[in-house]
């Protein structure tokens, strides 16, 4: 890992693959604060992602989040930071993402995927088709991304949040100190 790595956890996944929830229990049990993209994008727009996807489109969205990645990275040090589901897929945003901390892919497969999704209606690039086809589409396009942003892939299937916590904690230590 690059020495000028900031002390920052980065989790990167496709959508339900428990980066806010693990990203929280992490920030926890290292005393770090956490941060979520998502939510820091909406308490700046004063408005939904689902709404700003609806109103000004995905490139919009996009835009606003590689401009909230360029103020972070500034000043966070100590943070757990959950990213949005399409994030990395920007290249730059990914260079950013590995820039300010150490980058945690969560992995889940298609059957977990769809299952904790299934009756999620707040997620805009769900919306349409089958979910199943949706998830695996997208899956087939996100996941070599977010393998080749990550310093540590963590298959979340079948794991509790207790488990990927420990493993995330024993992986980072190690290469901070």
């Amino acid at each position: 890992m690059e020495p000028k790595l900031k002390h920052n956890i980065i989790l990167v996944g496709f959508m339900g693959s428990g980066k806010t929830s693990v990203g929280i229990r992490l920030a926890e049990r290292l005393s770090y604060r956490f941060r979520d993209t998502d939510q820091v994008l909406e308490q700046k727009a004063g408005d939904t992602i689902n709404h700003i996807f609806s109103v000004h489109g995905e490139e919009y969205f996009r835009n606003l989040e590689t401009d909230l990645l360029n103020e972070l990275r500034l000043g966070m040090n100590q943070t757990v930071l959950s990213t949005g589901g399409g994030l990395p897929l920007r290249e730059q945003n990914g260079k950013l993402l590995k820039e300010m901390g150490y980058v945690v892919y969560l992995k889940a497969n298609k059957q977990t995927t769809v299952k904790r999704l299934k009756g999620d209606t707040s997620r805009p690039l769900l919306q349409g088709e089958e979910l199943e086809q949706k998830v695996e589409k997208m899956l087939n396009i996100r996941s070599p991304i977010y393998e080749q942003v990550a310093h540590k892939i963590i298959a979340t299937d079948d794991k509790t949040i207790n488990e990927i916590v420990h493993y995330i904690m024993e992986s980072y230590l190690k290469q901070i100190y």
